[in-house]
């Protein structure tokens, strides 16, 4: 029975000889209670390259390194394992051919029934892979947090699942002025403002980030000194393998520059389309007046034709009259139409507005009505400034009108003036120079923000049908930018309009305008008259006309055809010729005459202010539409 039970054992042996054996994936072996290698498995050989038999026998220490070695860490590890029953450490272990290896130890002390040690059992595992993965999360952790932390331009901190604080950035500490000693702790919620955390924005946010996956939006955040930001937030939840939250990574942007820089595009953008559509509108009134002043030249023309014709009907002289006026407000309208396209004929010169405002303060008057008071207010010694006459005192009646109609239960209108340099304050920040500020103010119903953005728009108006063109504002606007100046409306609802119309001052020793009264027509002898026009029915209108004050004339319908005419007749006293002509304008018809004779006189007869160089600059004008004592005058003026 003995005998079977020690067969039974060394079968039991042998078995469990066979198993070590055949694991591969750990080292496993015996040492002596010196430490020498007595027993050697196939996992040992995969490991650490050494075959049985070049092991046994050989002290275990091989298999650390020197420093190991020299810190006597193999004996202390036997000791250990003696003393406390087992040891465990993991650390480099030398392979044969002298790499290095990351292992697992783990030694047990084998004792006989009476306690005396007879070895130890040593297993090494190979964790190599694993320990170069943590050196290399470990690596990349370090690699991030020295990231994050150099980040300037982004406030990147964690929070715990509750909203408290758990780190803090450099871009945190620059762009909302804490340490991380002074928020590290504390809920996230002090960035917000008194209102957001009111209205319990924090939580809303943490409960989103939670239940979404991620918040993100722009809002109102504050810096540790009181001043607020425009913020781009983005909060994203944190788990763990086992679902559980373990906190939010908050990522913060001053987004405050680059917002205000887009609205200020927006803004540039929005100018620079209504500066186009402006200038587009511009360009259709202008050309719209243009053929609008050609056809009333011809009625108007011809009218005044007529009646000098039937001057004893008294009953036909009506219905001329009548005709009249509604072409001389079609007149009326045109000259806004082209104040508003900035191509009217102006004739800047010194103005002394105290003066001007006295001189038609009468009509004024007698326009607003008794239920408002014209106040004036200007300081003493207000300089001239240049401005055309006519038009100025146009767009002064305008803007008066406009000021009454907006009081229809009464109130003040004041017409005052300031000076000032250009300056961003009254937006003439564009044009150097002096300029005086004629401004007229009530105390009517104002406009909102709407209507004062369209105010100036050319045919705007807030007025029942068939009571405005609006063109006034229009008009006024061309007209004081065509002088070089400014035109600003300031409005509020309930609260009045200001229209500021800001005029560059005359040059020292400039005289200031004087109305000249024409008390009698101008005596001109008969001429042989040349006149030239592309549109038929004004060409025969200006033939009529002169025809009627007995002058002769040939007519021509084109520039080359008014130069041919020009030079087989030398008996031509005096040329009329349209400005804006086909092939060759009336400036290159004066240009070609002049150099064939230098001294006869030219008329340049025009719809509207062209920009003329050389002599043609200085050439007399005949602005259409004109009248019989217009073309008179002009002719007197030309023949001197």
């Amino acid at each position: 029975m003995s005998q079977d039970r020690t067969n039974g054992n060394g079968v039991e042996e042998k078995r469990l000889r066979l198993l070590i054996d055949a694991v591969v994936d750990y080292a496993i072996y015996m040492i002596d209670p010196d430490g020498i290698i007595t027993s050697w498995n196939a996992g040992a050989k995969r490991f650490k390259g050494y075959e049985e038999a070049e092991i046994l026998g050989h002290h275990f220490s091989r298999f650390y390194t020197d420093e190991d070695r020299r810190a006597g860490l193999p004996q202390k590890a036997l000791d250990t394992a003696i003393r406390e029953g087992r040891f465990e450490g993991e650390g480099w272990r030398v392979r044969k051919d002298g790499s290095h290896f990351w292992s697992h130890v783990v030694i047990d002390p084998i004792l006989d029934p009476t306690g005396k040690l007879l070895g130890f059992a040593k297993i090494t595992r190979d964790l190599t892979d694993r320990k170069m993965a943590e050196e290399t999360l470990k690596q990349s952790e370090q690699q991030f947090r020295l990231l994050v932390q150099s980040v300037t331009d982004y406030a990147i901190y964690m929070l715990d699942p509750r909203g408290h604080l758990t780190n803090w950035n450099l871009g945190a500490q620059r762009i909302k002025g804490y340490l991380p000693e002074e928020v590290i702790g504390k809920h996230f919620s002090m960035f917000y403002t008194p209102e957001d955390r009111a209205a319990g924005e924090p939580l809303r946010t943490l409960s989103i980030a939670t239940n979404e996956g991620r918040f993100e939006n722009k809002g109102w955040r504050v810096r540790k000194d009181g001043t607020r930001f425009l913020a781009h937030v983005v909060v994203d939840p944190i788990w763990g393998e086992t679902g559980t939250l373990l906190g939010f990574a908050k990522i913060t942007r001053d987004v405050t520059e680059v917002t205000q820089a887009q609205q200020a595009l927006e803004q540039t953008r929005e100018a620079l389309f209504q500066a186009q559509k402006m200038q587009a509108i511009g360009q259709l009134s202008g050309g719209i007046a243009h053929d609008f002043n050609n056809l009333l030249t011809v009625i108007l023309g011809n009218l005044e034709i007529v009646r000098k014709r039937l001057a004893d009907d008294p009953k036909i002289v009506r219905l001329l009259d009548n005709a009249t006026q509604g072409a001389l407000r079609g007149v009326s309208l045109t000259q806004r139409m082209l104040a508003f396209a900035r191509r009217q004929e102006l004739k800047s010169e010194p103005v002394d507005l105290p003066a001007l405002i006295q001189g038609i303060s009468g009509l004024l008057r007698s326009s607003l009505g008794p239920s408002v008071v014209l106040e004036t207010r200007f300081p003493q010694g207000v300089e001239p400034v240049m401005a055309d006459v006519n038009q100025l005192e146009l767009a002064l009646l305008n803007l008066a009108t406009n000021a009454r109609d907006a009081m229809p239960n009464g109130g003040t209108i004041t017409i005052s003036s300031r000076e000032a340099e250009a300056s961003d304050g009254n937006r003439l920040s564009s044009i150097a120079g002096r300029y005086v500020c004629l401004s007229v103010s009530d105390t009517g119903l104002g406009m909102d923000e709407v209507t004062l953005a369209s105010a100036m728009d050319p045919f705007f108006t807030t007025k029942g049908l068939g009571k405005g063109t609006g063109l006034g504002l229009s008009m006024v606007h061309g007209f004081i930018e065509q002088l070089g100046g400014r035109f600003i409306l300031k409005s509020r609802k309930d609260h009045g309009t200001t229209a500021e119309m800001w005029l560059p001052v005359a040059l020292e020793g400039s005289a200031s305008a004087r109305v000249v009264e024409q008390n009698s027509t101008p005596d001109i002898p008969r001429l042989c008259v040349l006149v030239i026009d592309d549109d038929s029915l004004v060409l025969t209108s200006t033939c009529l006309l002169l025809e009627d004050l007995g002058h002769r004339v040939i007519s021509a319908t084109s520039g080359r055809q008014g130069l041919e005419l020009f030079e087989v007749n030398p008996s031509i006293d005096l040329v009329i010729t349209d400005m804006a002509m086909p092939q060759m304008s009336g400036a290159q018809l004066a240009d070609a005459i002049r150099r064939l004779k230098p001294d006869v006189p030219i008329i340049l007869a025009t719809g509207y202010a062209e920009r003329l160089e050389g002599f043609a600059a200085g050439l007399p004008r005949l602005s259409k539409p004109f009248t019989q004592l217009n073309l008179v005058e002009t002719i007197a003026s030309a023949m001197k």
